[in-house]
Parts: C-alpha cells; sequence; structure tokens
C-alpha cells in the first residue's frame, strides 16, 4: 500500500475549496541532506480577493515518520491491518496580515482566535514592533500560526478529510477579514 502524499495534497486544495477558499499557488520542497519535505499552498478566503489576508498552508514530512510508516506496511504483507502507533505530520496555517497602524490588543485576539480554532487549530498569536527610523511611530506586524495534525495512516486508508481544520481556519480568516481594515486604519 503506498502513502499518496502528493494526492493527499490536491485533494486539501480541491477540498480548501470547498470550504470558501481560492487556491494561489503549490510549491514541493525536499531538503536534499535530510530528506525532509514541506507542501505548500497559498490560498485566501473567498470573501477576500483582493484583500489584504492571505494563508499559506505548509504540510511538513518528516521522513523518519514516513519511512516508518512504509517499514510496518511493509512487514503486514498483503494481510493489511491498521498500523498501531500514530503517524502523525504537522500542518501548519501561517495568516499573512500588513503591518497595522492601529493594532489590535494580543491577548484579546490570542483569546478570540483560540475560540474559534478550538483544539483541532491551536493557534499562536504574536506580534513584532520595528522602527524605520528612530524618530517614526513602530510598525506592528502580526504572526499568526495554526497548528494541526495529520494522520499518515488516514491518508494512506483515503479517511483524512480534515472538514473541522479548513472550517475554523475559514472561521480566523473571516474574522480576520471583519477587524483588519480597523487596525489598518491611520491613526487619529
Amino acid at each position: 500500500m503506498a502513502i499518496d502524499i502528493a494526492g493527499f495534497v490536491a485533494d486539501l486544495k480541491e477540498h480548501a475549496v470547498e470550504h470558501g477558499f481560492h487556491v494561489h499557488d503549490e510549491r514541493h520542497l525536499v531538503e536534499t541532506y535530510s530528506l525532509r519535505q514541506s507542501w505548500e499552498v497559498d490560498l485566501h478566503p473567498e470573501a477576500g480577493c483582493g484583500g489584504p489576508i492571505d494563508l499559506h498552508l505548509a504540510l511538513d514530512v518528516d521522513p523518519k515518520i514516513l519511512i516508518s510508516l512504509m517499514d510496518e506496511l511493509e512487514e503486514m504483507g498483503p494481510e493489511f491491518e491498521e498500523p498501531d502507533g500514530e503517524y502523525l505530520l504537522d500542518l501548519y496555517f501561517n495568516w499573512a496580515v500588513p503591518p497595522l497602524v492601529k493594532p489590535p490588543d494580543l491577548l484579546v485576539l490570542a483569546t478570540d482566535l483560540a475560540g474559534l480554532g478550538g483544539v483541532d487549530l491551536v493557534i499562536e498569536v504574536s506580534a513584532i514592533d520595528s522602527f524605520a527610523a528612530i524618530a517614526d511611530a513602530p510598525e506592528r506586524k502580526l504572526q499568526l500560526v495554526g497548528k494541526s495534525k495529520v494522520n499518515l495512516v488516514d491518508i494512506t486508508l483515503g479517511r483524512e478529510q480534515l472538514c473541522d481544520v479548513l472550517d475554523r481556519s475559514h472561521d480566523v480568516s473571516e474574522y480576520l477579514l471583519d477587524r483588519v481594515e480597523g487596525w489598518l486604519d491611520s491613526p487619529l
């Protein structure tokens, strides 16, 4: 039985469209030394075409986990049984927000996004303040990173759909779209 990660990513893109996203780009990167792979997809919510919010998905494929599952499947031979153990890959959701003039309170934002992401999509909220010149006002850049787990066994058996995670990421995207214009407004 083969582990079709490329097929899973293709299905993920189609599934994202069904959950209200536009897909723009896809990349597959392989680190030559460790053979670690990353499948990346750029998308944004349908309602935000041409808007300031983008979403970048990245599936991190650890070769040790992949090889471990392939070895177990090979040992089983033709009598396939669902493998024991956990074969989990990380799926990252990175939201890109432009630099903000009137940034939100990070604690309030983190609390709101935790409610939207739930346990299926844990979201880390941070910010970086930068100064173009010492006399300039700081420019705040938000960093919003969600993380979920994808089960390789479910990918192999064609069960992994990620509906809950895609719905939650869409909710987060809509939340950001509804508020970002106010954060971009010039100060009074």
